[in-house]
């Protein structure tokens, strides 16, 4: 038996094995995924979302704590706890030198990321390398890993964690955390949560899995089913616009559509349906995952002109090209007439101010519905490019609910030795929308703190059974 079983194999799996095994606990880590496929959706991660009161080695400015509460605030549109989102920002500001102490690197934002210099740190080598970072942290430490282990059951007295089971093994420990992701990969799931729209589609069927495939929450779901507390709508997840000709699986980051507020985006009607221009990209791009998935075939078309070129963070495959507009509408198989002149009236109503992409300039629209808030300009420079878009699934908000200290709750009291962190308790935080880099910030802050929990926990167990002595 050891002290502490950690479920779950990304980042905040391995936060949580690494704070347990430093605070003097024997840690075993079971993770689903075979050991080239480990790291769950933190692999596919760039970088965390930080608190700072003043400027910092990678992080310009300030980004203090009430604004990242607003900015929070603002993409979840209130569903959120305030008491366990501000105690994710705090920990966002203390966390960096425990993860370079674990091998964790941080770089300056690349070019096409300058707009969050400010508020997001990002790891040197990506996602990977901050996995594999802490991989190898916890393996010199003597944590105990174990790959291909995909747990289908818990064993429960109550409301205390007794066991778990892969298949015919059995693992006991004296305290748990739980972190193994959502259900994304699930595809009955998401059909379930969905449903049946009323154009007689089932939507969930032409979503694509952004993260990894391994995240189908057989465990959530059984934790759901034996009693614990639930919290999070279904059908909610981090829900991004991806590139249509993106695998079914583990896109990642190089698979998004990030030309979306520099143009205007179609559905294969052609026509409009969304403010491409209402807030920074940062705040917005995972809103557009869902607003695609509401639209017909549950597809939609981005369209820029030569003017976008350069502005963004070009996708993994190159756009449609054409010299017209009626070439491009062609070889997208969009309808010629409707397509030209939804672009024409959209041009129309172009205001054009002074254009400045870092900022909420005045480049507007006027008498057109929906509108295009900031960074409207006409489409109207040869070549015009089209990608088309797919929602792309990385992560759901149901999950378990929480306290401070992460434990698991039955029927509203919290368990003394189960704790839960990262997506399988991010409904906590996020009940809807997304913000750059938060994420990570809610794994890594719940998966410090499970882990330190679960070690305390270990403690108090100890001074019991000394007085019971």
């Amino acid at each position: 038996m050891v002290d502490v079983l950690v479920i779950g194999g990304g980042n905040a799996a391995l936060c949580a094995a690494l704070m347990a095994r430093e605070a003097g606990a024997s840690v075993l880590l079971l993770e689903s995924a075979p050991r080239e496929w480990r790291g769950g959706n933190s692999q596919h991660t760039r970088n965390l979302r930080c608190m700072h009161d003043a400027p910092q080695d990678v992080l310009i400015d300030a980004y203090p704590e009430e604004e990242y509460w607003q900015d929070l605030l603002k993409v979840t549109g209130g569903i959120t706890n305030e008491r366990l989102a501000r105690l994710v920002i705090r920990e966002s500001s203390t966390c960096r030198p425990w993860m370079q102490k674990h091998g964790v690197r941080f770089q300056p934002p690349l070019s096409g990321a300058l707009h969050v210099a400010r508020t997001n740190a990002f790891f040197m080598g990506g996602g990977k390398a901050l996995v594999n970072a802490y991989y190898r942290s916890a393996q010199s430490l003597g944590i105990q890993i174990r790959y291909d282990s995909p747990v289908d059951a818990i064993e429960l007295e109550g409301d205390r964690f007794v066991a778990a089971r892969t298949g015919s093994e059995r693992f006991e420990a004296r305290a748990c955390v739980l972190a193994a992701g959502g259900f994304e990969s699930n595809r009955e799931w998401l059909r379930q949560a969905w449903g049946q729209n009323e154009r007689g589609e089932w939507p969930a069927d032409n979503f694509l899995i952004r993260g990894t495939r391994f995240n189908t929450g057989v465990l959530l779901k059984y934790m759901i089913d034996a009693g614990a507390d639930a919290i999070g709508d279904p059908s909610q997840s981090h829900c991004v616009a991806i590139d249509a000709r993106a695998p079914l699986y583990d896109g990642g980051i190089c698979t998004r559509i990030d030309c979306v507020s520099l143009g205007v985006v179609l559905n294969r009607d052609a026509k409009r349906f969304y403010d491409e221009g209402e807030d920074f990209w940062p705040k917005r791009y995972a809103i557009w995952g869902r607003l695609v998935a509401q639209q017909p075939g549950q597809i939609g078309y981005s369209i820029i002109d030569a003017k976008a070129i350069g502005r963004f963070m070009p996708p993994v495959f190159p756009g449609v090209k054409a010299d017209t507009l009626s070439e491009l509408a062609r070889k997208l198989e969009l309808p010629e007439s409707t397509f030209v002149q939804t672009i024409t009236e959209y041009n129309a109503a172009c205001r054009v101010g002074t254009f400045d992409h870092t900022a909420l300039d005045d480049c507007h629209t006027e008498y057109l519905l929906p509108p295009k808030t900031h960074w409207a300009r006409p489409i109207d420079t040869a070549p015009f490019y089209g990608y088309a878009l797919k929602p792309g699934i990385t992560f759901t908000y149901l999950g378990l609910k929480v306290n401070e200290k992460a434990q698991v709750h039955f029927g509203g009291k919290p368990s003394e030795n189960l704790f839960v962190a990262g997506e399988m308790m991010a409904g906590n935080v996020l009940g809807k929308g997304y913000t750059a880099g938060v994420g990570m910030s809610i794994g890594t802050a719940f998966g410090r703190i499970a882990g330190a929990e679960a070690a305390k926990a270990l403690s108090e167990q100890l001074g019991v059974h000394r007085a019971e002595a």
